[in-house]
Formats: structure tokens, sequence, C-alpha cells
């Protein structure tokens, strides 16, 4: 179990090298059985633009388990709207080394149909 962490981490971490050369805002996402996490970072990567969750007062309203993929729907509609009323088109993605399946592309998909482009 160890090992996969490990494993995630590193390609988490080329993934980062990458995106910062690029220079655009950074999508960044972290999930774990019961949640699922977007952050919106600046181009220089210092600083979170803004954030949705299924932590969030108002997501956990209108979903009753924020560990499948309408979970990550409701997410991800939620940072693109944040996103779009920061005035932020387009981003990178960064999926934090988690595979681009299930909860993770449905987020992905919500927030290109949110308006964000990647």
């Amino acid at each position: 179990m160890k090992d996969k962490n490990v494993a995630r981490l590193r390609r988490s971490r080329q993934t980062r090298l990458k995106i910062a050369e690029l220079r655009v805002p950074r999508l960044a996402i972290h999930r774990t059985n019961t949640h699922i996490y977007a952050q919106l970072y600046s181009d220089d990567g210092t600083r979170v633009l803004t954030s949705a969750s299924t932590v969030e007062k108002e997501v956990r309203a209108t979903i009753p388990n924020g560990g499948n993929k309408g979970a990550a729907v409701a997410v991800g509609k939620r940072i693109a709207a944040k996103a779009k009323a920061l005035g932020i088109e387009s981003v990178a993605f960064d999926r934090g080394g988690f595979r681009y399946h299930g909860r993770v592309q449905a987020l992905a998909d919500a927030a290109r149909e949110g308006g964000l482009k990647f």
C-alpha cells in the first residue's frame, strides 16, 4: 500500500513540473474514499485562488454521498463556476497522480461542461 502512494506522488511531481512550464492556472484535485477536493492555484503556484469540495456545506446539502461520481460532477461544476467568476477560462488539469478514470474523469468532464478549457 505504501509503494502505491509513493508511485502516485512520483507521478504527480512529474505532472507539476510540466504544468509549471506552461504558466497557466492549475486545477489540482485530490480524492479520498469519502470525499473529492478541487483547488485552483495561481499560474506561479503560490496562491490558492478558489476551491470546491464535497466537504462544503452547500455541496453536502445536495449530495448524500461524497465518494461517488455524482459528487465529483457537483464539485466539477462548482469549481468551474467559481473560476468563471474570477475570469479564468483556461487551466492545466493536475490529477495528482490519480488515474484519469471514474471520479477524476467525472470531475474533469463536469468542469469542461462548466466552461473551463484544459
